[in-house]
């Protein structure tokens, strides 16, 4: 079973449009509405996989109880926790040639005794769990280290801690040793202050990861594909997409494929890439089903350090 935290969940509202023209009036080509946050999708993605998954949810006001009941009704097992702040909601402006705009609320500050019922719940739901997803950004006022603080009480319970996240969360989680990081391309450059170009300063900067702690280390690069650094080896891969639609929670039908393919070694990687690749065909935050991703495996190889990286616009 794999065990899902997600501090800051949101609400996902995504609208396609054909091309964002500021000051104006735009019509919608279509909308949709989904239970977000990193975790919730991680969990929505294994869920819609028949992979078992537990999501540990905190939720407020209206637009939490709507979470909770878009959740419900996908048929998530849940553990929710009530906090007296209310749910963000994120908007995302999709446009045909996969352009996305997104403006995410900061979300509401939790506080420590509220912070203390989710660990509380977490630990509490993690005894049967493989591993442990602690994902997503943290709400205004939380302490950085409140994943570093899980993690080491997780080592201590044998139970493996995978982390997505960015910033001062991520770095102080290191030390800790996480079992497995995830950053994206600017989260791995935030975090070791290496500019990232080509594979090569991918490796150095999932090297400097390591070396601060974390077991492993899964890049996704986006367009580029993504890099995986275990002790056992370093793999590349990538997944083309002929017609992407939205990238919002691609990251995190990676990260559910990984861990549901085993969570090490290069069929994982292959695995994450095909469930990455095709939720990015899908509008919205849409979790990819078995009918969706292609069952063809994704080469796997070393990675060419001299390679470069799509330029950033």
């Amino acid at each position: 079973m794999i065990l899902t935290l997600t501090l800051n969940p949101s609400l996902d509202r995504t609208i396609e449009i054909g091309s964002l023209d500021r000051g104006a009036v735009i019509r919608a080509a279509a909308a949709h509405l989904d239970p977000g946050g990193k975790g919730v999708n991680v969990s929505r993605a294994l869920l819609a996989n028949g992979v078992t998954s537990c999501a540990v949810v905190p939720y407020g006001g209206d637009e939490g109880r709507q979470l909770v009941n878009l959740l419900s009704l996908e048929g998530l097992d849940m553990v929710t926790v009530p906090v007296s702040g209310s749910t963000r909601s994120n908007v995302t402006l999709a446009e045909p040639d996969g352009t996305i705009t997104k403006i995410n609320e900061p979300g509401t500050p939790l506080t420590a005794d509220e912070l203390d019922v989710i660990a509380d719940a977490v630990l509490t739901a993690a005894h049967s769990a493989d591993w442990v997803v602690a994902s997503g950004s943290l709400p205004p006022d939380v302490p950085h280290d409140v994943y570093a603080g899980l993690c080491r009480r997780f080592a201590a319970a044998g139970i493996l801690l995978a982390v997505d996240t960015s910033g001062p969360a991520l770095t102080s989680v290191l030390a800790a040793g996480p079992a497995l990081v995830k950053p994206n391309r600017e989260e791995l450059a935030e975090a070791t202050g290496v500019p990232i170009t080509c594979l090569g300063d991918v490796l150095e900067a999932a090297g400097k990861l390591r070396a601060s702690g974390a077991r492993a280390v899964l890049a996704s690069l986006g367009a580029d594909g993504a890099v995986l650094v275990e002790e056992t080896g370093i793999w590349y891969g990538e997944a083309v997409v002929s017609e992407p639609r939205s990238t919002v929670g691609a990251g995190d039908a990676m990260l559910a494929g990984f861990l549901a393919a085993g969570g090490t070694g290069p069929a994982a990687l292959s695995t994450a890439l095909a469930w990455g690749a095709a939720a990015v065909a899908l509008p919205g935050s849409r979790m990819p089903t078995p009918n969706d991703i292609d069952p063809t495996p994704i080469p796997i190889s070393t990675p060419n350090p001299t390679r470069p990286l799509t330029p950033h616009p």
